[in-house]
């Protein structure tokens, strides 16, 4: 079974969903089977996206307009596809860059089997990167006790600690020095920034503004303390 997923990155009418639909009937997906979203791509909440992964099956194949319509940024790219070939789940790319990737043919399971190296690639290189940064906190004496403020240095290493799916939350905050609440604040779940950790990012934060986890009104870190 055909499996569509459709994006274009503004509501505002400037862009439409058109093209990527008649590409997706002509390739044989089901109408009723083509799920969409008005975002763009770096957004977290695409609600299409999460309906379509849920509701595919394996034996399914996902149909994409372009490579780009799925994946906010490489490594989640990477991350998806793997998801999808551990699933048993088929990948077909309609147009642009990726188009030479479908797994109905065996160039396209190549292709496939490729992103899943570099998901095996990324995956080791994180692993890497958790255990340098980990170390390094430790030997800086940040094993308990929460920081004075989440800096960047504190930020990237848990940043990159929660990019890999195995990680355990709980065990990334107690290395760091912080509560997994504060962690949660700062970073999501797959190691993206949330708004907080973004304004560290980009050193636009203020002294004094509190960061706060979402459906909490308890302040959790004074930013620039």
């Amino acid at each position: 079974m055909l499996i569509g997923y459709v994006r274009v990155s503004k509501s505002d009418g400037t862009q439409t969903l058109a093209p990527q639909r008649d590409a997706m009937l002509a390739a044989g997906v089901d109408p009723t089977r083509i799920y969409e979203d008005l975002a763009s791509g770096r957004r977290d909440d695409r609600p299409g996206l999460a309906a379509c992964l849920k509701a595919i099956q394996p034996g399914n194949t996902l149909v994409l307009w372009k490579l780009d319509r799925l994946g906010r940024d490489l490594r989640h790219l990477v991350n998806t596809v793997e998801d999808l070939r551990t699933r048993g789940v088929g990948l077909k790319v309609l147009t642009g860059a990726g188009a030479q990737i479908d797994t109905t043919t065996a160039n396209g399971r190549l292709a496939f089997g490729i992103f899943a190296a570099f998901a095996e690639f990324e995956r080791e290189l994180i692993a890497e990167r958790t255990t340098a940064g980990l170390a390094a906190a430790r030997a800086r004496g940040r094993m308990g006790g929460r920081p004075r403020k989440m800096d960047r240095a504190t930020l990237m290493m848990a940043m990159t600690a929660m990019a890999d799916r195995k990680t355990v939350a709980a065990e990334v905050a107690m290395r760091l020095g912080l509560t997994t609440t504060t962690l949660y604040a700062y970073v999501n779940g797959d190691g993206s920034p949330k708004a907080a950790g973004q304004a560290v990012l980009d050193g636009t934060h203020r002294p004094g503004v509190k960061a706060r986890a979402r459906g909490h009104g308890r302040p959790l870190e004074t930013l620039g303390a």
